[in-house]
């Protein structure tokens, strides 16, 4: 099955053809060398799909049966988790690499696949491979990425069966989280917008260091004189930016409105949407507003699990850089650059409180995280 097809149009819009990781081991290596000689020479940026078939090799292609072996068969007691579009299992991948899995609607999967394929950061997660198969169980397409022992973001804050995420750990979570979204912006040859950032898609390994994961909705962003890409409205409930909301215009201040969302949920430990609250507090946007970071109620934002473990100073800074963040004229947004040092800022203000952190706990480099879907 040749599972990248579906590029093979918007590449011969640019004279060249995209292709497979599988599609491209049967043709001529010759010929795409000489593709990717010509691609460099070219004065504007390359595409995610030409920069891929410049990567490709680096990741592995697994055939069906070693993900079945590496998760005893998909047993329900390897079952870690659910993604955002399947079942997420626990393996061990026998050497060469190894780890997880999301199997989405089609194109999704390919996006995936090729952006993680060229991306290379340390809050990113690593791909470390694929599978897609048609057997007598269907269209069977997995991802393997690298093991996240600490799960994700949205865990540590919502989950009140585990323990409490110190303040101090917070900050640098969103901090790493703003790294990886910065590289995305600004750190590659293509400007990549994410369009999904949450804490559920921030995944945390031994160490709690965070790492951005699930590409499927990740756009290229525009190039020459276009200021926008124009896409379907695609997302999470709650997070996405106003402006993309009403036109479907994609920017990069797209993320970072998203990203004031996160600031805030880590703020108040609450979900930007809990239905189960009173009316007035259910969305939470409209709920912080109440409480300005110059306000003298503004503590009735913060966590209360954090009692008074955190740095009030540090605090309002968050607060005030989430509302520069959510600013609704999208061009008065900040870079994720400047996120980045605001972020810092924060985190200075937090030292010498002796506020606690959080120390990982170590996990076998060999473990790996498989998810599977039928489509």
């Amino acid at each position: 099955m040749k599972c990248f097809s579906i590029f093979k149009d918007k590449a011969r819009s640019k004279k060249r053809e995209a292709t497979s990781a599988p599609e491209l081991r049967d043709q001529n290596r010759t010929e795409g060398a000489a593709v990717s000689r010509t691609a460099r020479s070219l004065p504007s940026p390359r595409s995610i799909t030409e920069l891929y078939q410049e990567r490709e090799e680096n990741l592995r292609a697994f055939s069906y049966e070693e993900l079945k072996d590496a998760t005893n068969g998909f047993n329900r007691l390897l079952k870690i988790g659910e993604g955002g579009f399947g079942s997420v299992y626990k393996g061990t991948i026998r050497p060469r690499n190894g780890h997880g899995d999301s199997t989405v609607g089609h194109k999704q999967w390919v996006a995936e696949v090729q952006f993680l394929g060229v991306v290379n950061h340390p809050n990113l997660v690593k791909l470390l491979g694929y599978c897609c198969v048609d057997n007598e169980r269907g269209i069977q397409r997995m991802l393997v990425y690298e093991y996240m022992p600490n799960r994700s973001l949205e865990d540590h804050l919502f989950n009140r069966g585990l323990p409490l995420l110190p303040w101090k750990t917070r900050l640098e979570i969103i901090l790493g989280a703003a790294e990886g979204l910065a590289y995305l912006h600004g750190g590659m040859e293509v400007q990549v917008i994410y369009r999904d950032f949450k804490c559920s898609n921030v995944l945390l390994d031994k160490d709690f260091k965070p790492k951005l994961s699930d590409f499927g909705l990740a756009r290229e962003g525009p190039t020459g004189d276009r200021s926008h890409v124009s896409t379907s409205v695609v997302g999470t409930y709650g997070y996405a930016a106003p402006e993309y909301v009403e036109t479907g215009r994609l920017t990069s201040h797209t993320d970072v409105w998203t990203f004031g969302v996160v600031l805030y949920e880590i703020l108040t430990g609450r979900r930007t949407l809990e239905r189960n609250r009173p009316a007035m507090e259910q969305k939470l946007l409209d709920w912080v507003k109440q409480f300005p970071a110059e306000g003298k109620r503004f503590s009735t934002i913060i966590d209360p699990r954090l009692r008074n473990e955190y740095s009030v100073t540090a605090a309002k800074k968050v607060a005030k850089l989430a509302d520069i963040c959510l600013n609704k004229n999208a061009k008065e947004r900040p870079t994720m650059n400047l996120v980045i040092e605001r972020l810092k800022e924060a985190i200075q203000d937090s030292e010498g409180q002796n506020l606690p952190s959080t120390s990982g706990t170590g996990q076998s480099a060999h473990q790996s995280r498989v998810a599977q879907r039928k489509v």
